[in-house]
């Protein structure tokens, strides 16, 4: 027996290939999530010659890790923006790859949807070779608080799930040391968008490709319910009439284990206790 998928897998494809043609007008999250990872690798002193992008909406990090001199293969869980980068289509929990055939994996803005987080993770350590790096980026809870209650509202008493299930930062650490890697780490960052209406919000996450693709999916908002969220959306504006949105993004990074990888030391093997090593900086 499996679990039941929590997102339509058709539809979730579907919908990253409908975002594909207008994508740049609504790019900015995406933009914002492989700069920071860009500059996060960038501090990476090791070549990690061949590369696997997940999450190609466009070129731009092929394109970024090929100025690097690095090889790039990609994979998206949508068939358009796979075909176009010159990948293969796959959800990230069903990697087509074979063990140990990557030094790089840049995962950006796809993880929140995936039905099996663990299952995507464990594969991309798997893939990895020795001493290889994933990082990734996707968002998690605590994103699109104010749209959140502006739907409630709109639906009173029984409210659908119109957002999806979102992840923490430290169930998201936790996820990463349960799948196997070395040194990870999990943090967070905060983006703030101000939008003029709630429909415009809206519009942003259907040209990400962020749009409910939940299996279980809730009715289709009626015109009364869509009003009164609006309204609730607009109470929350600024003097300037625009209301502030907020994404959060995880990021997460580790390694392959390897032998040349440093290890903790040995519980007990200190050689000078805490109390006189306190003692020492006073």
């Amino acid at each position: 027996m499996t679990d039941p998928d929590i997102f339509d897998r058709r539809l979730r494809a579907l919908r990253r290939d409908r975002m594909m043609d207008a994508f740049a007008d609504h790019d900015f999250l995406y933009r914002a999530m492989l700069e920071e990872l860009l500059d996060r690798l960038a501090d990476v002193r090791r070549d990690l010659p061949e590369a696997l992008v997940v999450g190609c909406p466009d070129g731009g990090a092929k394109t970024a890790l090929e100025k690097m001199g690095k090889q790039v293969a990609c994979v998206d869980p949508g068939c358009l923006a796979a075909r176009r980068a010159g990948g293969v289509q796959a959800d990230e929990d069903a990697l087509p790859f074979a063990d140990d055939s990557f030094d790089l994996i840049l995962a950006c803005g796809t993880l929140d949807s995936v039905n099996d987080l663990p299952g995507a993770l464990i594969l991309m350590r798997r893939i990895l070779r020795p001493d290889g790096l994933m990082l990734a980026a996707f968002a998690g809870a605590g994103s699109l608080p104010r749209l959140r209650a502006a739907l409630m509202a709109g639906e009173g008493d029984r409210p659908g799930q119109h957002i999806h299930p979102q992840v923490d930062v430290r169930s998201a650490g936790d996820l990463l040391g349960r799948a196997g890697f070395a040194m990870p780490v999990a943090d967070g960052d905060t983006l703030t968008v101000r939008y003029g209406d709630m429909i415009r919000l809206m519009h942003d996450l259907r040209g990400m490709g962020a749009g409910n693709a939940l299996a279980s999916r809730p009715p289709a908002l009626r015109r009364d319910v869509l009003m009164r969220a609006m309204a609730h959306f607009a109470q929350a504006a600024d003097s300037d009439g625009r209301t502030a949105e907020q994404i959060c993004v995880i990021y997460l990074s580790g390694w392959k284990p390897d032998p040349s990888q440093a290890k903790p030391a040995r519980r007990g093997s200190a050689t000078v206790s805490l109390a006189q090593a306190l003692k020492g900086k006073t």
